[in-house]
């Protein structure tokens, strides 16, 4: 025996349920995209050997409405206007330094400090030492200090060292990229380094 609903969906066309399910289906990726998870491709080697030409990561858009940025991650942001970025650009670097934190090169072996801890930076492109220029810098308030693993290829907080000593504000990051998904034989999580784990808070 047909029901009442029954009888709804036999007169109903086909193709209408297919719009629907079409429109409820761009809705949500709409939805995710805006507000939870978005991709983006890597357009030039500032960020290798971590991440190549071409490569696709996932970005955590949620990451900072509930914590703080953490050392050793890799974030997408807006750069700061005093960057000269062309408008609508995103970059993609990692978190060296976050609010309060003393950021220093080089020591006597060449390696970056933080509150006076070396890092070890085993994720460098292969030849590049930490830094090509000396600098010295406390990061502001809500702010990071974000530098390329290519650091030869990099424009990063180290070239903005006049503009708030190259900080970019947390209001600035899109989020963290947690996952390279292209090409699949590269697919991995993005976790932060042991180096970091070292890192002493802020005096």
């Amino acid at each position: 025996m047909s029901t009442p609903t029954d009888n709804r969906r036999a007169g109903r066309p086909r193709w209408i349920e297919h719009i629907v399910l079409i429109a409820v289906a761009v809705t949500i990726a709409v939805v995710v995209r805006t507000f939870l998870v978005q991709t983006f491709w890597i357009p030039s080697p500032s960020m290798e050997p971590t991440l190549l030409r071409d490569d696709k990561v996932l970005v955590n858009k949620t990451a900072y409405r509930f914590q703080d940025p953490a050392r050793g991650e890799i974030v997408v942001f807006a750069p700061p206007a005093a960057w000269s970025a062309e408008p609508g650009q995103n970059y993609i670097k990692r978190v060296i330094g976050v609010a309060g934190d003393h950021v220093v090169c080089c020591d006597r072996d060449r390696r970056i400090t933080v509150n006076g801890r070396a890092l070890d930076e085993d994720y460098l492109f292969p030849g590049d030492e930490p830094s090509d220029r000396p600098f010295d810098v406390t990061v502001g308030a809500g702010s990071v200090f974000v530098l390329g693993d290519h650091r030869s290829a990099s424009a990063d907080s180290r070239e903005h060292l006049d503009a708030g000593g190259g900080a970019v504000g947390v209001d600035r990051l899109v989020g963290r990229a947690f996952v390279t998904f292209w090409p699949p034989g590269r697919s991995r999580t993005l976790s932060v380094p042991g180096t970091f784990a070292g890192v002493p808070d802020p005096r």
